[in-house]
């Protein structure tokens, strides 16, 4: 039963602590280095939506591969 909560929370908040980072290293990456600007949330989620996605064939493999 622990495994099962332990395994959901992972699943529900490692995608939005992965965005979070993603976020935050971008607003003090790219403005500086690039000139562009700083993005919010839920367009850094998307966007680790769209590369893991793109890195690994498909979101369903990405949350169930359990090599």
């Amino acid at each position: 039963m622990f495994f099962v909560f332990f395994l959901a929370t992972i699943v529900i908040f490692g995608p939005l602590f992965g965005a979070a980072i993603f976020q935050w290293l971008w607003n003090i990456t790219m403005p500086e280095a690039f000139g562009l600007r700083q993005i919010r949330f839920w367009v850094a989620f998307r966007l680790l939506l769209i590369a893991a996605f793109l890195t690994s064939g498909g979101l369903i493999r990405l949350a169930f591969d359990l090599r």
